[in-house]
């Protein structure tokens, strides 16, 4: 293996600078040009295109938009041949007397609006330059010993946002300053023309903005109020952490139906995706008022300290995601702790947060088989599963499960030290260290030692108990502990509502065992709920309830009325070009989740969310 990663880059020279320029004019019909320009000598040489993308967990680089890849050095056009293993790697020889390879191609940027970065980027009024999507490197070299020289070039008139400095700019031709090309994938490029900046102010010696790309420009119309908010955030995310680990920081907000809706983090920046309309209610803010706190604590949490299974040599290199339970799990937590405690999300909508996602957890059947290691173990498969039988398969828990608990740590910290030490202690000391970017690989066991720390106690057994072991029942002591409890009645929060509003579903998954796609297609069933039991699955589509034709309203209003009148429910489903009807027995009524205080204990959670920073 040494010898061929030797043999593969004799090629490559290493000193210079890797040019690679960016046209981005065809950016509104989808297309992006790309020319690089790689320091190279005779020889065979092997070059990657980025595979596992940091952030996203999983071999994600959408090798397949890659077209028109020709090379050329020394005046001559370069055959290539694609690796038959790795389908993202390319051999070429680079011919006698050649100083240089030149690379040209075109990305071809998809119109579908799911995945992450390798999804919909593009609009004819914006784009999202993801810079692993425009470049190839050296088999064998290290991405922070790899220079990049990044030129961009956007459509006439288009304004941008991105964490790379600036060498100049003319027109619309933007040349940035020498990177390493780790950094220079961590810094992708917001622009549009419906375009605004808000500067959020400097504190800690580092200017934090939000620059905002929208499909048109009654969406950039962030209120005053947020504006207050996000820089509340800043400064408490400040008193939760001690340092940053930044420069500058950059909050890339991207409104559009028309692409990927997602948050990836970066260690300067971060690319967030919303709805165009998200600004422009107090209901959609609300409800996306953790991604953005999210996204900001990965550059503590991530980015800087990041686990050891997922720093890799290259990008080439599977990532191992079993620590994904802290990485994404424990910024869940602190990310909507954030939100609350800047004012971007009342303690209400926290609470009503947190009953939802304990809820849906504690009737996960898939509990009795996987437990929550596993699901980060398996993170980049989950990440792509169907979402039929969700609940018995289990999802991507190492995200909200895992915030339970994390909760619960911050409980029993809080308890056993009386009141004197918290998370925040931990965050503290944990992710202290020299102020500017860099990655701190951490461990388990550097975890648990860290919490040791700040307050002692088993660390260890309470991960193996809480993420290791098959739990039947969600770890819902962090809620008992925090003051609370979860109830259930038959009235819908206003994050449930609007929960179900986003996602176009009807979700009876607590009380008849059923999820409903706004068409009427059964998209879950709970293993061993009433629907299931009788004979309803997922794909069906139900046509008709009680003799009436299929609508939330009417599921509903059959839900209710067998709760007093007792009969069971008729309902008649289609399963591709057959009908069948089937009784569902039950009688509960709706049952949704709520929060109430137990006024026996302290209000543990109530200070938790409570503002650090006047």
């Amino acid at each position: 293996m040494l010898l061929w990663l030797f043999t593969a880059a004799l090629g490559w020279a290493q000193p210079g600078v890797i040019q690679v320029e960016v046209d981005a004019r065809d950016a509104p019909r989808r297309l992006i040009h790309v020319q690089l320009s790689i320091p190279a000598v005779a020889g065979p040489l092997t070059l990657l295109y980025p595979q596992w993308i940091p952030g996203e967990h999983g071999p994600t680089g959408p090798i397949t938009d890659l077209v028109s890849l020709k090379f050329r050095a020394h005046d001559q056009t370069v055959p290539w041949r694609r690796d038959s293993a790795n389908l993202f790697a390319f051999h070429v020889n680079v011919p006698e007397g050649s100083t240089a390879l030149d690379a040209t191609f075109d990305f071809i940027s998809p119109t579908d609006a799911g995945g992450f970065s390798s999804g919909s980027s593009m609009t004819t009024e914006l784009a999202v330059l993801s810079w692993n999507q425009y470049l190839l490197y050296p088999q064998g070299a290290a991405p922070d010993q790899l220079q990049y020289h990044a030129k961009v070039r956007l459509p006439h008139g288009w304004d941008y946002g991105t964490a790379l400095a600036v060498a100049k700019e003319s027109h619309d031709e933007i040349d940035f300053q020498p990177v390493p090309l780790a950094t220079l994938i961590d810094s992708p490029v917001s622009t549009g023309t419906h375009y605004r900046t808000i500067e959020l102010g400097t504190v800690d010696g580092a200017p934090h903005y939000i620059h905002i790309a929208a499909d048109s420009d009654r969406a950039l119309a962030m209120p005053p109020e947020t504006v207050k908010e996000y820089q509340k955030l800043i400064a408490e995310a400040g008193a939760m952490f001690g340092v940053r680990h930044y420069r500058s920081y950059h909050f890339l907000l991207t409104l559009s139906d028309h692409v990927a809706s997602f948050g990836l983090e970066h260690h300067e920046s971060s690319d967030d995706r919303l709805d165009e309309r998200a600004l422009l209610s107090d209901a959609l803010r609300q409800f996306h008022a953790e991604l953005l706190p999210h996204e900001f604590v990965h550059s503590w949490n991530g980015k800087y300290r990041r686990p050891a299974g997922l720093v890799t040599k290259d990008y080439s290199e599977p990532m191992k995601g079993d620590l994904l339970w802290i990485y994404e799990g424990l910024t869940e937590y602190l990310g909507s702790v954030l939100a609350a405690r800047s004012g971007l999300e009342p303690p209400e909508l926290f609470r009503d947060r947190l009953a939802y996602v304990a809820a849906h957890l504690d009737h996960e059947s898939g509990r009795a088989w996987r437990p929550l290691a596993d699901t980060a173990i398996a993170g980049r498969l989950l990440f792509e599963a169907r979402t039929e039988y969700a609940a018995l398969r289990r999802g991507l828990d190492f995200y909200s499960e895992a915030q339970l608990v994390w909760l619960e740590v911050d409980t029993v910290i809080r308890k056993l030290s009386q009141g004197t030490k918290s998370m925040d202690d931990f965050c503290q000391a944990f992710y202290g260290g020299p102020a500017g970017p860099s990655v701190n690989p951490y461990t388990l066991s550097d975890v648990v030692a860290a919490l040791n720390q700040v307050q002692a106690y088993d660390w260890a057994a309470f991960f193996q108990q809480r993420v290791e072991s098959v739990e039947t029942r969600a770890p819902l002591a962090g809620l008992e502990n925090g003051g609370w409890k979860l109830t259930y009645n038959d009235k819908r929060s206003d994050y449930w509502n609007t929960t179900e509003d986003q996602e176009k579903v009807t979700d009876l998954m607590l009380s008849l065992g059923v999820r409903v796609r706004s068409e009427g297609s059964v998209d879950d069933v709970v293993i061993g709920g009433p629907m299931q039991k009788a004979g309803i699955a997922p794909g069906a589509k139900i046509t008709s309830v009680d003799g009436r034709q299929y609508s939330a309203a009417v599921l509903r209003e059959s839900v209710q009325s067998a709760s007093t009148i007792g009969d069971p429910i008729e309902v008649v489903v289609k399963n591709g070009e057959y009908f069948s009807t089937h009784k569902v027995d039950y009688r509960g009524g709706e049952k949704y989740p709520h929060l109430e205080r137990e006024n026996r204990k302290p209000d543990v959670l109530s200070d938790i969310v409570r503002a650090r920073v006047n």
